[in-house]
Formats: C-alpha cells, structure tokens, sequence
C-alpha cells in the first residue's frame, strides 16, 4: 500500500462508525489519516461521551496514525502527487455529499475527498440521513458515475445483529473490503443461506 487510507468524519450522526473504522485500521497497523469537521467533534461529544480530542490523544499513540486540521490545506493529503491510498467519508453528511458532487473544496476534507475522484483513488462515502430526497439522491448518484462507493450504513439483518456495535461491525467490514483493505467480509458475516 502506497500510502495511508484517509478517513474524513463528517458531522453527520454516527460517531462510533467513525471511531470503529479508525480503531480496525490502527489495529491492522494500517497507515491512517484522519480529518475530522468541526460540526463532527460536536457530534462525537453527544454521542460518543467523550470529546474528540481525547480520542485523538488515544489514536496517536500508534505510529501508524496521523491527524490533519480541518484548514490544514497545506497538508500533504490535498495533494494529488500524495500516494494516499484511498479515503472513507464515514459517516458522510449530505452536505459533504453536496459540496464533493458539485466540485466545491473549501476544506482538507473536501479537498483529500476531491483528490481521490480526480486520482481514481478509492472513495467510500458512508451516508447518514433519512429519509432522502431527490437532490439527496441525485448527488450521490453523481459521486458513484464519478467513481465513488455508496455504502449507507444498512444491518444485515439475516445476521441476526443483537446489538448497534454489531451493527457497525458489519458496516465497517464492508468499507474495508470497497478500500480493497480486506478481501473479503470475515466469514462470520458472510451469508450463507437462509432458514427458510
């Protein structure tokens, strides 16, 4: 792998979808990238408990790890000729959505997103509303002519998850195996056929 997987949180609800993606990548000592918005650390705090920064703190203990501020445009992830090895928007606002779909960069985290569209670098976006609309629906449609997976963050139902952790689990697996991390979903998530 070239360079790290980038990981843009969003203020969209989801959080722990967020911290859990991060916390897989670390563990595979996956080089990771992070940049987070400011409605996001607002987020993290309700739902999460803690703020953004102590998580951080966390995080940075592992040598694979970096931390870019939201205005950081100097940050060697704005560029193109940066070997970045994809990128995740988990979870993804509509208006992160909005603003990749019409062209607009006016963060690190749009410009890294934007980056990996004009690269062909894989982009995973993690869209977190509902219901949607049809400008919703026409800009992620969009993102996905342009290259970009749509990976709304749905349970597998048939794998009978007991809790919202296994939930995530299973969301995060997948944009693992769309970033080309993982080959394949582990087999305790992978179906295998009904009970009738």
């Amino acid at each position: 792998m070239a360079g790290p997987i980038i990981v843009g949180i969003t203020g969209a609800s989801g959080a722990l979808m967020a911290r859990m993606m991060v916390d897989e990548l670390l563990r595979r000592d996956t080089p990771t990238a992070v940049v987070c918005s400011n409605a996001a650390r607002m987020v993290w705090q309700e739902e999460l408990g803690r703020s953004f920064n102590e998580t951080l703190v966390e995080w940075q203990e592992h040598p694979a790890f970096v931390h870019y501020a939201l205005n950081d445009l100097r940050a060697p992830i704005a560029s193109g000729s940066y070997p970045a090895a994809g990128m995740a928007l988990v979870p993804a606002s509509m208006n992160s959505i909005a603003s990749l779909a019409a062209g607009i960069s006016g963060n690190l985290l749009l410009r890294a997103a934007d980056v990996c569209l004009k690269e062909r670098r894989p982009l995973v976006l993690v869209p977190r509303e509902t219901p949607l609309h049809s400008i919703h629906l026409e800009n992620m449609l969009t993102l996905s002519r342009m290259g970009a997976v749509i990976l709304p963050p749905d349970p597998a139902f048939y794998l009978n998850p007991a809790t919202v952790d296994d939930v995530v689990k299973y969301i995060v697996s997948k944009v693992l195996v769309s970033l080309g991390i993982d080959p394949a979903l582990p087999e305790n998530m992978q179906y295998t056929g009904g009970n009738g």
